[in-house]
């Protein structure tokens, strides 16, 4: 034990959720380490999880490369543009993704640089417990031991595999394979109509692969407010992406170079489709493995996530969980939320995460965001309020952009008018979201936001105009 390096607080994991508790802990004053194992291609460090390195970060980097190629293969005409010979040079834009990647990792490291956080590349899992104190062994390039008085666990989650179709990342692919494909599919199979099987498909799709998705529920984006995610799939649809529901996915056979899918579809008919890849995204689990959760008694619950309560405590004095590895929404800005609320209950202060109003994204084209409750939640919860829509289409901006389609819907409570959820398919629903996660958080009325000044032209008005059509008075439409 004499030669342990001691730490008050120890981060196991550097994605979204550890990295920043890890920052906010040492900006609080604490001696942190952040213990993280993913490794770039020449074996170094590459902190910041699933998110940086094959999730949130390289999938935009994809989906705004791929989206560029599809404008200036149809849009640019319209604007008098014309392009000749087009064409797609798949290992820059892969590279692309690889360096922006690449900045962000190192990024994280030049920021626990800054706040003098001691990092250590390698697998920290737990050695045991004594006199208020964790040992934390790390195995990596060089195996360490820590102590520490305080253990935040930030594991992350992994890509859940479907039994008989393990990811090869070659044929079948995990959303790890399917951003780094070295050409163009020109079948491509989707399993899962989800977050990430619609942004893997728009991006493949843009770049000319056939896509088909296959999905085993009955409705299309079941967690999205049910007009918004009627919109989508149309828009969706039209795009070209084949989106089957009701699916019943049978046996997968690999060939040499294409896998094969039986399935029932909606109406119990069998189908089988052949694929040049197949991406699987059936959801995420958590990743616990080689934690070491039994030589200290860590507690899971009956999903494998580390239980913990409403602060993210564990059943273990001292020791918290965050992000994908616990209960509540897969998330990367769920996970920072719990990270800093985390760091701050150490120092004793009252760290909040009001699950309520974090904000949803798919990063498709058009982009759907959503904060709140949908309608069919309003009306299972029996809540009585008032809607009211704007369609892109008659704003301005929407129409010199050249994207008009989709609109921004928002709910009311019908008596205070308090907003209750706001549901967005359109152009930057990304960015037009933040406003709606405000005013909920100022427990803002509708009016509220009808009567603030909003840019024009600008997409924002889209939003001061469905405020304004809760109370049927929209102004340009």
């Amino acid at each position: 034990m004499s030669n342990a390096k001691q730490f008050d607080v120890v981060v196991i994991g550097g994605g979204p959720g550890g990295y920043i508790a890890a920052i906010r802990a040492a900006q609080l004053g604490f001696n942190v380490a952040c213990i993280d194992a993913w490794a770039n291609a020449k074996g170094g460090p590459a902190p910041g999880g699933t998110c940086t390195n094959v999730g949130c970060i390289p999938s935009k980097a994809l989906l705004q490369s791929s989206e560029h190629f599809e404008h200036a293969g149809h849009a640019f005409k319209e604007h008098g543009i014309d392009v000749a010979g087009l064409s797609l040079n798949l290992p820059q834009m892969l590279k692309r993704k690889d360096t922006v990647v690449k900045q962000n990792n190192d990024g994280i490291l030049y920021l626990f640089k800054k706040n003098k956080v001691a990092f250590f590349h390698g697998r920290g899992a737990f050695a045991g417990a004594a006199d208020g104190q964790y040992t934390i062994n790390v195995t990596g390039a060089a195996n360490e031991t820590l102590t520490a008085k305080h253990v935040i666990i930030a594991t992350g989650s992994n890509a859940r595999q479907l039994p008989g179709a393990e990811f090869d990342e070659q044929l079948i692919l995990s959303n790890e394979g399917a951003l780094a494909m070295g050409g163009v599919p020109a079948n491509l199979g989707v399993i899962g109509a989800g977050v990430i099987g619609l942004e893997m498909g728009s991006v493949w799709r843009r770049l000319g692969s056939q896509v088909t998705v296959l999905e085993g529920l009955p409705t299309f984006l079941g967690a999205v407010d049910e007009q918004i995610a009627k919109e989508a799939h149309k828009l969706f649809t039209k795009q070209g992406l084949s989106i089957n529901l009701g699916c019943k996915i049978g046996a997968i056979t690999k060939g040499e170079n294409s896998v094969t899918v039986e399935f029932a579809d909606a109406k119990g008919e069998a189908q089988t489709a052949t694929f040049d890849k197949l991406i699987i995204s059936i959801g995420r689990v958590p990743n616990t493995n080689g934690l070491g959760v039994e030589s200290v008694g860590l507690a899971l619950d009956e999903r494998g996530f580390v239980a913990v309560d409403d602060d993210c405590k564990t059943n273990l004095p001292n020791v918290w969980a965050v992000g994908d590895v616990v209960r509540g929404p897969m998330l990367a800005h769920k996970a920072e939320e719990e990270g800093v609320a985390v760091a701050e209950r150490i120092a004793g202060q009252h760290g909040h995460v009001n699950f309520n109003t974090i904000p949803w994204v798919i990063y498709t084209s058009p982009e759907i965001a959503w904060v709140g409750r949908t309608e069919q939640q309003l009306k299972a919860d029996g809540v009585q309020y008032k809607a009211g829509t704007f369609p892109f289409m008659a704003n301005g901006r929407a129409r010199a952009l050249g994207d008009t389609s989709g609109m921004v819907k928002f709910l009311a409570d019908a008596t205070t008018d308090e907003i209750l959820g706001v549901h967005i398919v359109g152009p930057m629903a990304s960015e037009l979201i933040s406003e709606a996660v405000v005013a909920m958080e100022f427990k803002a009325s509708a009016e509220d936001i009808a009567r603030i000044c909003h840019a024009h032209p600008s997409l924002s008005e889209a939003t001061k105009e469905a405020a304004l059509a809760v109370d049927k008075r929209t102004l340009n439409f």
